[in-house]
């Protein structure tokens, strides 16, 4: 009887020695995160546009799960980018405006305005630990590749996380343009007439490779569709024909508070960079599928702020429309993005209409590769990876602290949204505009009036939000000059209605010829 069940116990034993021998360790997903600068939500033809032409994006959110009601935390850049770095509103990590906007004084005796905008600050602070140094601490290799605009050196993609930096300096547009000669410290052209776009995806797609035995946590970080606004002949010639062929709408612009606005998708050279950016894409989602990494690795794509309608420099790119107006500003159009994630790994839903923000990314994409938050990190985001899975998430307010004047033409205000409602609180005379998405995305008609206990309501949230995050507030400008301010506003618009309606012809005449070269679009914007 002994030796039986010593006989039995040596067969559990290697049963259970056999099990674990062989047994594979869950392997970590693979993840890339893909952040164009400036796009719109409406400028992919999988979230409307008929006149884009993004396969590539399109394939990712068909593919995966897309967010309808998905935002950026700022209508500007550089606090979008660092709110999905550290999964913290803008008033936590501190970064409120895009890095390099004056402020103070110096704003307010330059632009004449009623208030003078509070400091901010111009770099993720040392203490934060950002989602590549969590990535990091996880086991993974990370990389970043393109627009950083987080702060100068030291402050670096490298001293956040990140182990291989390609391209990513202190600067907001690409300098040089997107076709070599560019101008960038942190990555050389290969020969000239090269472009920026492509090479940064060339760059990911190497990087992949490389890594292909090892899980990776890659960050692709386009400059485009930042200006300056460059294309090929051949895709301005496409898109030009399609503008014309589809009937080119008489006025194209239309008037906001302070700048006339693009009211129509027909800029060739937009459409042109668009879909450079979309082949990009493309290179790296073949690179995945090439190695069979593809049903390893989510994919994020997402934008920092919504699609340029209109500036101070007279620049235009594209219309949001249905949302208002654009980047800059604090309607829908100004902080409204595309916001997929494809994760194949999960049994997810294809469409999720429940409000979120870039700040969930953190949390969420540390959840599905299993690793644990950082103790020591305050995150304001929600873990959205149940909602993947189809479980509900209980309703919350989202915010905005903007207290800056935007180039585009958006002024300083803070913002709640909880779930229809959106109350925009403005510094400038204390007014609030109140909207109901659900009726009005288009923000036309301020319903305050009609609903006074909601709008208190928002406004108490609101404001306990800002005084809980010590939230900077603009001041008072005592050299503001208030009928040299409005007169300057609509001189600025009767030449900008003239001149870009002018400019935009011009971009749709079969013999448009930028400087002999197709590397130039002309106007830039500083931010």
């Amino acid at each position: 009887m002994k030796s039986f069940s010593l006989y039995i116990s040596l067969i559990l034993i290697f049963l259970l020695t056999n099990c674990s021998n062989n047994s594979k360790p869950i392997k970590k997903p693979n993840i890339i995160f893909i952040l164009a600068d400036d796009l719109g939500a409406k400028d992919l033809s999988f979230t409307g546009s008929k006149f884009y032409e993004t396969p590539n994006i399109d394939a990712i959110a068909s593919q995966g799960t897309v967010f309808t009601n998905g935002y950026a935390t700022c209508q500007v850049c550089s606090p979008s980018r660092a709110s999905i770095m550290t999964g913290q509103y803008t008033t936590r990590h501190g970064i409120t405006d895009w890095i390099g906007a004056q402020t103070g004084e110096k704003w307010g005796n330059s632009q004449n305005t009623k208030l003078l905008p509070p400091d901010y600050n111009y770099a993720i602070s040392d203490d934060n630990i950002t989602i590549a140094k969590a990535f990091k601490v996880g086991g993974y290799s990370t990389f970043f590749a393109g627009k950083w605009h987080l702060g100068k050196e030291p402050n670096s993609p490298q001293k956040y996380g990140f182990d291989i930096n390609i391209g990513g300096w202190e600067v907001g547009n690409p300098k040089g343009g997107y076709y070599a000669p560019w101008d960038n410290p942190k990555l050389n052209y290969i020969k000239e007439g090269e472009n920026l776009t492509l090479r940064l995806a060339k760059e990911t797609a190497n990087y992949i490779e490389q890594n292909k035995n090892k899980p990776f946590f890659a960050f692709l970080s386009f400059y485009a569709v930042h200006t300056p606004l460059q294309t090929s002949e051949e895709k301005w010639k496409k898109y030009r024909d399609k503008a014309v062929s589809k009937g080119v709408v008489e006025n194209g612009f239309k008037e906001e508070r302070l700048l006339p606005v693009a009211t129509s998708q027909d800029n060739p050279i937009y459409g042109g960079l668009v879909e450079t950016m979309d082949d990009a894409v493309g290179i790296v989602t073949k690179k995945l599928k090439e190695l069979d990494l593809d049903k390893n690795t989510i994919i994020v794509f997402t934008s920092d702020n919504g699609g340029l309608v209109s500036s101070r420099y007279g620049a235009y790119a594209t219309s949001n429309l249905p949302f208002r107006a654009g980047k800059g500003y604090q309607f829908e159009g100004g902080i409204r993005e595309p916001y997929f994630i494809k994760a194949p790994m999960i049994d997810a839903e294809k469409t999720i209409d429940i409000p979120v923000s870039g700040i969930d990314f953190y949390p969420t994409l540390l959840s599905i590769a299993n690793i644990e938050l950082p103790k020591n990190q305050v995150v304001d985001g929600k873990d959205l990876s149940s909602v993947l899975k189809g479980e509900t998430m209980v309703s919350r307010p989202l915010f905005w602290h903007y207290p800056h004047y935007g180039n585009q033409g958006g002024e300083p205000v803070s913002i709640i949204r909880e779930d229809d409602w959106k109350l925009i609180y403005y510094w400038e005379d204390n007014h609030k505009e109140l909207y109901n998405l659900m009726n009005d995305v288009s923000e036309t008609t301020n319903v305050l009036e009609e609903n006074q206990q909601k709008a208190k309501e928002l406004e108490q949230k609101l404001m306990n939000f800002l005084i809980e995050a010590n939230a900077k507030i603009p001041t008072i400008n005592p050299n503001y000059d208030e009928v040299k301010a409005m007169t300057t506003i609509k001189r600025r618009k009767e030449i900008q209605l003239k001149n870009l309606e002018k400019r935009r012809q011009e971009l749709l005449k079969a013999d448009y010829n930028p400087n002999n070269n197709w590397f130039d679009s002309g106007l830039l914007t500083k931010d």
